[in-house]
């Protein structure tokens, strides 16, 4: 299971059935969980921590020191979380003391070849991050988000749950749960309704949060007037509240 050239600190901690490839790099106070697989040419630092069933491809960098002029060598940490898959030449940051001190990424997540997910980013569960898409420090990813190819995502942005960047974008502000935005720089083009369907969303709950979409997007009237009239719709399936805590919790203003 462990390749005879791979180099593998003593301080490192690997669980049951782990494979690490050839040439691959197991830095000092790394921590593998189960049936986690380490292809060829693999370099993992610490501290990093990660779970059960990842894959890591070749050339992927886990856990390297962050590349902010700030960081000064102090200790900080990676957390990632089950079943995720990191395709070739993936970099991963470590976290700087200016903000957790962390970067995260939950489970089920999908890093395509080139992408780059910088210090103290926020990554929830089942995310995609598409062919050569850099997200910089500080960004937080909600749940299902899909980032799609060779999109640049500006540091502390907030990219909402179930939310889309269409391939190209460059994103400067925050974008709410489900809506789907695009260009250079980013503009609204509707929600991911598409992506809905999949995930099995009842069809009276598409229609609510497109005629939420329509009232904030479309109808010219402010956002604080918007979400005080979205407050007053009922809402039994809590998505629609979902839409508009991601508004609520926007730190660099919406996309529009």
């Amino acid at each position: 299971m462990i390749h005879p050239t791979a180099i593998i600190d003593s301080s490192a901690i690997l669980g049951r059935d782990v494979t690490v490839g050839a040439y691959s790099i197991i830095g000092a106070n790394v921590v593998i969980g189960d049936g986690c697989v380490i292809g060829p040419h693999v370099v993992i630092k610490g501290d990093t921590r990660i779970g059960a069933h990842n894959q890591f491809y070749q050339f992927s960098s886990i856990g390297e020191d962050c590349q902010d002029k700030k960081y000064q060598g102090e200790k900080t940490f990676l957390e990632i979380g089950d079943h995720n898959i990191f395709r070739e030449f993936v970099t991963v940051h470590r976290g700087t003391v200016n903000d957790h001190s962390l970067t995260s990424i939950g489970n089920g997540g999908l890093f395509m070849n080139y992408s780059h997910i910088a210090h103290d980013c926020q990554i929830g569960d089942d995310v995609i991050v598409a062919n050569g898409s850099q997200l910089a420090g500080h960004v937080h990813v909600g749940k299902g988000a899909i980032v799609g190819g060779t999109c640049g995502v500006h540091q502390f942005c907030r990219i909402g749950d179930y939310a889309m960047l269409g391939g190209g974008t460059t994103l400067f502000k925050d974008v709410p749960a489900f809506v789907t935005v695009q260009g250079n720089p980013a503009a609204a083009h509707g929600m991911n309704y598409e992506g809905m369907k999949r995930r099995g969303y009842d069809k009276s709950v598409i229609h609510l949060l497109r005629n939420a979409y329509k009232l904030v997007y479309r109808q010219g009237a402010t956002l604080h007037d918007a979400v005080e009239e979205l407050q007053t719709w009922k809402d039994d399936s809590g998505e629609l509240q979902r839409f508009i805590d991601s508004i609520h919790n926007a730190t660099r203003g919406i996309v529009r």
